[in-house]
C-alpha cells in the first residue's frame, strides 16, 4: 500500500514538473517573440498585460505538441535515475527537436516552422523547460524504485 502511495506521488509530481516546463518553454518563447518585434523594458506595463493571458495559453500547445516526445523521456530519466540538469537541458532539446520533425513532416504547413531563427527558439524553449522540469521534478528522478530495505554493504573490516 505505502509503495503505491509513493508511485502516486511521484506521477503527481511529475504531472506537476511537466506543467512547470511548459509555462516555463512558453514563457520563454513569448518573451523572444515579444522582443523580436521590439518590445523593451519601457514596454512593460504594455506587454505584461498580453503575457498574463499569453503565456498560460500557449503552454497548453506547448504541452499538447511535446507530451508523448517528453513521456519517452521522462520514463527513460525514471527508469535510469537521471538526475542531473544538463541531461534534462538536452532532452528538451531532442523533445524540441522531436516536434519540429513532426510538424515538418506531417504535410500540414500551417505549424510548419522553417525560419532558422524560430527553429533555434523553439530549440532554446525546449531547453529552458528541460531545465525548469528538473528544477521542479527531475531532482528525485527514480527515487520511487530505490528499495529501502536494501542490503548495504559490508564495511571495509568486512564485518
Amino acid at each position: 500500500m505505502t509503495r503505491l502511495v509513493g508511485y502516486l506521488v511521484r506521477f503527481t509530481v511529475i504531472l506537476f514538473g511537466y506543467a512547470v516546463a511548459s509555462l516555463a518553454a512558453s514563457a520563454f518563447l513569448n518573451v523572444l517573440f515579444l522582443a523580436s518585434l521590439g518590445y523593451t523594458p519601457e514596454h512593460a506595463p504594455t506587454a505584461t498585460a498580453s503575457l498574463y493571458f499569453s503565456i498560460p495559453f500557449f503552454a497548453l500547445f506547448v504541452a499538447y505538441f511535446a507530451l508523448m516526445p517528453a513521456c519517452v523521456v521522462i520514463l527513460v530519466a525514471e527508469i535510469l535515475g537521471r538526475r542531473d540538469w544538463l541531461f534534462y537541458a538536452l532532452a528538451g532539446a531532442v523533445v524540441a527537436g522531436v516536434f519540429l520533425g513532426l510538424v515538418g513532416h506531417s504535410g500540414d504547413t500551417t505549424f510548419a516552422v522553417t525560419d532558422t531563427s524560430a527553429i533555434m527558439a523553439v530549440i532554446g524553449g525546449g531547453m529552458v523547460g528541460g531545465i525548469f522540469y528538473w528544477l521542479s521534478a527531475g531532482r528525485w528522478a527514480g527515487s520511487w524504485w530505490k528499495d529501502e530495505n536494501a542490503p548495504t554493504s559490508p564495511g571495509p573490516s568486512g564485518s
